[in-house]
């Protein structure tokens, strides 16, 4: 089969079309042959060679989220059959390769069915960063009907989903954002209420908006010093939650508050195996809320195929796109 792959760690030149055997079917698995995929930042930073422990052996194919329709079922798959139309995370990583290919082994408890209001590349926008969003709010912070959700990152393919999740919920959701066009994507993603975290501090805006008591739940989706700044944001007894953590940080305010810190590594299941069959579940969860016109996925307005998947790297890498940057394959 046609592969893009790479067979040594670096910037995005390093990708190659190249021939690579076909996979075949084995126990608990589906065949799908693939017909979009979308960039996600833990692909670049594979693809840099910067988090080497879940890096695939040389030659590796990239790429976790995936659409497609199943070309073949491992002899004991029940729940699915050829030409189904499905979406998944469900490689890219150690062990597992990925979707920038004509075909793509995937376990079956990782694949859902895909939203049947969604095109393949809009669906191929949501597995990661849905699931993500899921374990943080709905498994982690178990949020509630009415509260106060502070949510980073309103533009963000990850936080992006978390407003429209959050809502779902009947939470009150607040984000933050940069700059205007993306506060105003907030707003019609459907926040209550959209923070400039560059014009507003946050003791300002938890006093505007909490009378000085924090937010119930906080969702960091960028790390580094905006987790301290989630603390901060966090009322007594809060949670929050991060999905970078990767770095050093005092403590103090989260002993002081008693606040409840919750990490999701969404990757984890495909690294080690286990709770497989969750990812699968939260993706038949999302595929029924998209059909009921609950999520959308949030796409940026450039869109690329699998041959030009350098350029879709250095587009997400540019700090440029808003939203999810998808891919459609070019190689079948």
């Amino acid at each position: 089969m046609k592969a893009v792959a790479i067979e040594q760690f670096g910037n995005p030149d390093v990708f190659q079309i190249m021939d690579l055997p076909r996979p075949k079917s084995i126990p608990g698995h589906v065949l799908i042959r693939v017909a979009a995929s979308s960039v996600n930042p833990v692909d670049t930073v594979i693809r840099n060679g910067f988090f080497p422990p879940i890096s695939h052996d040389f030659p590796a194919i990239l790429h976790g989220d995936v659409a497609g329709v199943i070309e073949e079922v491992g002899p004991d798959v029940t729940n699915f059959k050829p030409g189904d139309e499905v979406y998944a995370c469900a490689g890219g990583v150690k062990g597992l390769n990925g979707a920038l290919a004509e075909f793509m082994l995937a376990d079956a408890d990782l694949v859902a069915l895909k939203p049947k209001s969604l095109s393949m590349a809009e669906s191929a926008a949501l597995p990661l960063v849905s699931i993500t969003a899921w374990e943080a709010l709905m498994d982690r912070a178990k949020i509630k009907a009415d509260q106060a959700v502070l949510i980073h990152a309103a533009a963000g393919g990850v936080g992006s989903i978390a407003i429209q999740l959050a809502k779902w919920a009947k939470a009150k959701v607040f984000t933050t954002a940069s700059t205007e066009e993306k506060l105003a994507t907030g707003r019609k993603l459907g926040a209550d209420v959209t923070i400039n975290y560059r014009e507003q501090t946050v003791q300002k805006y938890v006093n505007e908006y909490t009378e000085g008591k924090g937010f119930d739940i906080v969702f960091d989706t960028v790390g580094g010093e905006n987790l301290d700044k989630s603390f901060e944001a966090a009322k007594v007894n809060g949670t929050v939650v991060s999905i970078s953590t990767i770095s050093t940080h005092d403590l103090t305010l989260l002993h002081t508050k008693g606040l409840n810190l919750h990490v999701v590594f969404m990757l984890i299941p495909m690294l080690y195996g286990v709770n497989r069959k969750n990812h699968g579940k939260i993706l038949a969860n999302i595929a029924k809320l998209v059909d009921e016109d609950h999520i959308r996925p949030l796409l940026d307005s450039k869109s690329f195929t699998f041959s030009e998947v350098a350029q879709a790297h250095r587009h997400l890498e540019s700090g440029r796109a808003v939203g999810k940057v998808t891919l459609i394959n070019d190689l079948i």
